[in-house]
Parts: C-alpha cells; structure tokens; sequence
C-alpha cells in the first residue's frame, strides 16, 4: 500500500511542487533523471534545486541513486501529491477523508467538495510493471514504458470510458481526471462479493447487470474484467465500476472478454445461489448481446429447451 500523502500537501511550498514536476518532465526520457538536467526541468535555479531535493527525499517523495550520475525520480507518492494538487486547484476536491478501498492495482479515498466523491489513484505497474505492461492494451505497442505512463493511462482510458458509458450505463459519475488520478461520484450500496440476496432477488439482479453490460456493449464497450468485486448493490440497482481494462466492442477479442464477463458472472452467481439462477450458458447470454436480442434469462433458458 502506498502512503496517503494528503496532509503533506500543506507543508509543501510552490517550488517544492516545481520540483516533483520538473523530475516528472524529466522522467518522459529516462526513468532516473539527472541532477544537472533539474533546473531546466523545474525552471528553478540550481541552488534552488539543492534545496527542495532535500526537503522532497526527507519526505520520501522521490528517490536518489547514483548511477553514472546523480539521479532522481518520482515516488508514488510524489505522483498523487501532484495529481492532488492539480485536483485542490481546481477546485475539484475541497477535503480529503479515510480510505474506501485499497488493493492491487488502486486506492480509493473519500474526499468532498459540493457533496462526498471518490479519489481513485490508478497503481498499475507499482508492484507488478511486467504483468500489466505484457497484459494491458495501453502499453501493449509501447517498448519504452515505467509505471507512471502504465498508471496515468490506465486512468486515462478508465476515465474516457466512463465518461462514454455514463448516464446510459450505470457507472460512477465521471468528475475530474488528473494524471493516474480519477474522481467519481461515491457509490451507494455494498459490493456484490458481500451481498446475501433473498431468493426472489438473485434473477433480478443478475439480469439487471446483463442489461447494463448490453448497453454497454451497444455504446459500443466491454469491460473485460467482471467480476462480483467490480459492482456495487444498492436500493437504487446496481453500479458497475472498474473500467481501466474496458476494450472497444470493435476489439479483435472483444467477443472473447464478453464471454469471460458473462463466464465470471454466472459463474458467480450460480456458485452461490445454485437452486434459483436459469441454466443458461454464457455463449447464448453473448450471443443474444452481440446481435441485439437479449430479454431475459428466463426466455434463454426457454429457447434452449
């Protein structure tokens, strides 16, 4: 888990901010950024630069090593302190609270400004660069990578998606979005993985997220990573979140991540509400999406009769 470096962004002053920025320009060239290049970078003087590297390595914002050079680069948390700040200028967030969720490839806290939102930092490629950038879309046609490009891009196609998808399909609202950061409406309700429906709720349910995930594919994506931890349960329906891996529905495996979706999600729920769920397969689910002709599970299971 990467440090929450929200109360920090009081102590820093404007040319600390320079500098992280300038080892950021810097960075879009090599991963350690010499020292000699900083003031260019940062637009500070070198005596300058000397000053508020010391104050952003006390902070553990960025790192040092001496290679063939003297280098820097960029921390995580130096990385969400300027997507955050970037946020506080534009009066996209107001107040930063307690988290919501933390896990492999994302944090997410509460924060406020008109009413309660979501802050998501993107963490694709912090822990496992390799893995994602082999299995990613974004990164897949580029050779010279590090996990700030993998993470902000990942938020920015997360983001772009979203915004497509939303109102149309139940997704948090888009708000701002900001480096490897997004903020989105907070969600009500509670995560599928720990909801216990009654009996007479499964179908429903389940079919309301066929339908959502058939809009989506009509608007024209897939998500391509579904799954009971990436929906949310509420009075209200459903929310779907999670979208950094969505495809285009024009994808050369977009049909194939429709399957799998549809696959994790029956999956799921005949597992654990075996006695109520229809016996449909998820190939019929696909292809009554993909042509146009989904109704119910209870007609698909009827036509395979």
């Amino acid at each position: 888990m990467v440090r929450n470096v929200a109360a920090l962004l009081a102590e820093l002053e404007s040319e600390d901010l320079y500098l992280l920025s300038g080892v950021e320009q810097g960075m879009r060239f090599s991963e350690w950024v010499s020292r000699e290049k900083l003031p260019d970078f940062s637009g500070l003087t070198p005596e300058e630069v000397d000053y508020r590297l010391e104050r952003c390595l006390k902070r553990k914002l960025i790192q040092k090593k001496t290679i063939q050079y003297e280098g820097y680069t960029l921390q995580f948390e130096g990385y969400d302190l300027l997507a955050l700040n970037a946020f506080a200028e534009r009066d996209t967030i107001a107040e930063f609270g307690s988290p919501l969720g933390v896990g492999k490839e994302s944090d997410v806290y509460e924060v406020k400004s008109y009413k309660p939102l979501a802050l998501k930092y993107h963490r694709e490629g912090y822990t496992n660069f390799r893995e994602v950038n082999r299995e990613r879309d974004y990164t897949a046609e580029n050779r010279h990578v590090s996990w700030m490009y993998t993470a902000r891009k990942a938020a920015e196609r997360e983001y772009e998606v979203i915004e497509t998808l939303y109102p149309d399909v139940r997704v948090p609202r888009p708000i701002d979005q900001n480096r490897h950061a997004i903020v989105m409406e907070k969600m009500d309700g509670v995560e599928l993985s720990r909801t216990k429906l009654e009996d007479e709720q499964v179908v429903p349910v389940l079919e309301l997220l066929l339908r959502e995930l058939t809009r989506a594919y009509d608007i024209g994506y897939v998500h391509a990573d579904m799954s009971e931890y990436n929906v949310f349960v509420s009075e209200a329906g459903v929310t779907i979140f999670d979208w950094p891996q969505a495809v285009p529905t024009d994808h050369e495996n977009a049909d194939e991540f429709l399957r799998r979706d549809l696959r994790n999600l029956l999956g799921y729920f005949r597992r654990k509400y075996p006695r109520v769920v229809p016996s449909c397969d998820a190939e019929t689910v696909a292809r009554a999406i993909t042509d146009g002709s989904f109704d119910s599970l209870a007609t698909l299971a009827a036509d395979e009769q």
